[in-house]
């Protein structure tokens, strides 16, 4: 297998969870996702809710979440706030679960992480109608509301992402398969990763 490891960035609404859920089902590789919030709230005793306004609100530079990284690992952890807590201890979650052997990782800048060249790079995204339909059938949210839950999750994704990366979320160059889940359909998109994968 010329990859060990795959990074999925979605858009709100593409199927990037279930598509990472297909390719692990496909591939005996285990999937991690909503996972991560939920080891460290219990590590940090803290509800998921708070996790995911932490998330939709981070706005720091790459410059300071390294720093904050650094200063998790000396003796000076306490000075760094609770907000970049969060993030540090998803980077290190997310290197325990790699260090365990090959694994999918569904956002949380899973690749910036991980660095390695074992990694696949992969963003999904799809039509606003597509996401929209999808939405209200598979969250169940309401049609009036969609549209404005679909652009703020995105702009959390997009923000959360250049915050801890000092890439923009949606340049190609960043990854090394890009899908369209609304025109593939999922099944079909985790089917070009799993081959990606040699599976």
């Amino acid at each position: 297998m010329k990859y060990k490891y795959v990074v999925i960035e979605r858009e709100y609404g593409s199927g990037g969870t279930e598509i990472g859920r297909l390719v692990s089902e496909r591939t005996g590789i285990p999937c991690y996702g909503r996972e991560i919030q939920q080891a460290v709230s219990k590590k940090m005793n803290i509800p998921v809710s708070e996790i995911e306004k932490y998330e939709e609100s981070a706005t720091n530079s790459l410059i300071y979440s390294l720093y904050a990284i650094s200063r998790m690992n000396s003796d000076t952890e306490s000075i760094i706030s609770r907000e970049d807590r969060i993030f540090v201890e998803q980077q290190r979650l997310i290197k325990e679960y790699a260090m365990q052997g090959a694994a999918i990782f569904v956002g949380r800048c899973a690749g910036s992480a991980l660095d390695s060249k074992d990694v696949l790079s992969v963003f999904i995204h799809a039509g606003k109608e597509y996401r929209i339909s999808r939405a209200i059938e598979e969250y169940g949210i309401d049609k009036a509301s969609a549209p404005y839950i679909m652009a703020r999750f995105d702009k959390k994704r997009r923000s959360y992402y250049s915050a801890n990366t000092g890439k923009k979320w949606t340049d190609r160059d960043n990854y090394h398969i890009i899908l369209d889940s609304g025109k593939l359909g999922m099944d079909a998109c985790a089917e070009i990763i799993s081959a990606a994968l040699g599976k």
